[in-house]
């Protein structure tokens, strides 16, 4: 297959889902927010937080539905650019996203309608119960959704059988617990969390500023600020649980992000700067302290993480396996009653996809040769300078939330948000960090298991579909001038939401209802 095909896969999956991902960090955050809000309601019965649940929740609806629009295309490019993909892992991978559609996304979307919809219709505490729902949905849909991509990190819980050409399920629940999976979540839902709450900050701030909605502003950042904060402390230590899994599961990514390009002693030193040099296979530059990396990725001061080029040496082995393995499975295809070919696949299938790596370099896998196997073993090195400057990135603007959330915080609890203009300034233009650091997330979550479509089992390469350069360049194009239009529309309608502020009246109430008093006489067009 061209190689140039597979890139141009690659890059309008990752377009497609880094901008989706956009919009599910909000989605994650203003839910549970809305949600406290409408729960300090229910309880005080004070009409302010009524109207912070609201626009909150209006500013949640115009995310979820950008969301939703960008999320549904992802689910299709599986079966038209990555089509051998669902062949080979369709039977484990489809479970968990038929199971987010039908038990989180339709329970999310129901509940959203009655949200907007239900507050004349249903009594306070029946609606309360409705916004839980909304922000349980949407993070239920976000842990089946990183239980399937937490099985491509680390595919447990299946088995290649040979008679079907395919990866099926042995043991589901494994696929459900999957460590990867589980770590991935809660790091991934808690960075949402700050995202929303960076969010409220943001716009609070903007209404301080221009001195306008002042007791709205002041009690959406003092809600944000201690949201933001717990959030932030759990988004460090849920990376660093994260990490530690991945130093079991994804040695090559861990050495990557690292650029630690040889085993060193135990406990490892940590490159605080380094600039990698990937044709030579070293640092050209690098300030390191000692042992911190090895304390933190293993938890003791005697086991060792393996380097970049002892990671390869050990590809080399794994490489020879899966060639054997092909060939086995090659006799077993030609004559399935071979029962000596079938014991020597069973001893040594896990290393199958490693064998697949050859088939970039020549397409008769079984024949070989030292310099093709050097070649695969090669490609297993990630891209170390994008890794390791994208860690840093997310592990610095991490601790920047820390300290930001914790000062927003002490504020607060003065009572004195908004006397110091230059703290609104600063959370106004802190809004983007967020997504900053998510984005970096996601490119050291994907691009880092590279070369791999799941995780030793299959190559990028190999799951592609046998499209034409046009066919992906065209709607890799029709893509961008889609997402691009809708980014536009999505700005537009916060803007707009925004400037018009928080309402004093239900702009969802049925025509029937008696209205609230109000100073305003419209609802606003969305």
């Amino acid at each position: 297959m061209d190689i140039d095909i597979v890139t141009l896969s690659r890059l309008q999956f990752a377009a497609t889902a880094m901008y989706h991902f956009l919009f599910v960090p909000l989605t994650l955050g203003l839910s549970f927010l809305m949600a406290i809000m409408e729960s300090v309601y229910v309880m005080t019965g004070r009409e302010i937080w009524r109207r912070m649940t609201l626009f909150w929740g209006t500013c949640f609806g115009i995310n979820f539905a950008m969301g939703v629009a960008t999320g549904v295309v992802m689910e299709f490019q599986f079966g038209m650019n990555w089509s051998y993909y669902s062949h080979y892992v369709g039977d484990i991978f489809g479970a968990p996203l038929a199971i987010e559609g039908l038990m989180a996304f339709f329970l999310e979307a129901t509940f959203i309608g009655l949200f907007f919809f239900g507050w004349d219709r249903l009594s306070k505490v029946g609606h309360l119960i409705v916004t839980w729902l909304v922000a349980f949905g949407a993070n239920f849909s976000a842990l089946w959704i990183l239980i399937a991509n937490g099985w491509m990190q680390h595919p447990v819980g299946s088995v290649f059988n040979p008679d079907t050409m395919r990866m099926e399920v042995t043991d589901f629940m494994a696929v459900v617990f999957n460590p990867v999976a589980q770590a991935k979540f809660v790091h991934t839902v808690s960075a949402g969390y700050v995202t929303g709450a960076m969010f409220v900050m943001a716009v609070s701030s903007w209404y301080l500023l221009r001195g306008r909605h002042q007791e709205f502003a002041k009690r959406s950042m003092a809600v944000a600020a201690s949201f933001g904060l717990a959030a932030a402390l759990s988004v460090v230590v849920l990376g660093d649980e994260s990490g530690y899994v991945a130093t079991e599961n994804q040695k090559m990514k861990i050495a990557g992000m690292e650029s630690m390009w040889h085993t060193e002693p135990a406990p490892a030193a940590i490159n605080v700067i380094a600039f990698p040099n990937m044709e030579k296979q070293e640092n050209t530059f690098a300030i390191s302290i000692p042992y911190v990396l090895g304390l933190i990725g293993t938890r003791s001061l005697t086991t060792e993480l393996p380097g970049i080029v002892n990671l390869v040496d050990t590809a080399h082995d794994k490489i020879r396996d899966g060639i054997e393995a092909y060939k086995a499975l090659q006799k077993i295809r030609a004559n399935p009653n071979d029962t000596a070919a079938r014991a020597e696949f069973d001893g040594k299938w896990q290393n199958l996809g490693y064998g697949l790596l050859v088939k970039q370099f020549r397409p008769d896998v079984e024949n070989a040769t030292e310099e093709d196997i050097t070649k695969a073993a090669n490609s297993t090195i990630p891209n170390v300078p994008v890794l390791f400057w994208s860690f840093r990135v997310m592990v610095g603007l991490g601790f920047y939330f820390i300290a930001f959330f914790a000062a927003a915080f002490w504020v607060a609890s003065r009572h004195k948000l908004g006397e110091q203009r230059w703290t609104l300034w600063l959370a106004l233009f802190s809004l983007p960090l967020p997504w900053l650091a998510i984005e970096c997330g996601w490119l050291l979550a994907e691009y880092g298991r590279q070369p791999w479509a799941i995780e030793g089992v299959l190559p990028t390469f190999y799951a592609a579909s046998g499209l034409t350069l046009w066919d992906l360049a065209l709607s890799l194009a029709i893509f961008l001038i889609l997402y691009s239009i809708l980014a536009v529309i999505e700005v537009i309608l916060m803007v707009k939401t925004i400037k018009k502020g928080p309402l004093e009246y239900n702009p969802f109430q049925s025509a029937g209802a008696e209205a609230l008093p109000t100073a305003a006489t419209a609802a606003p067009k969305l």
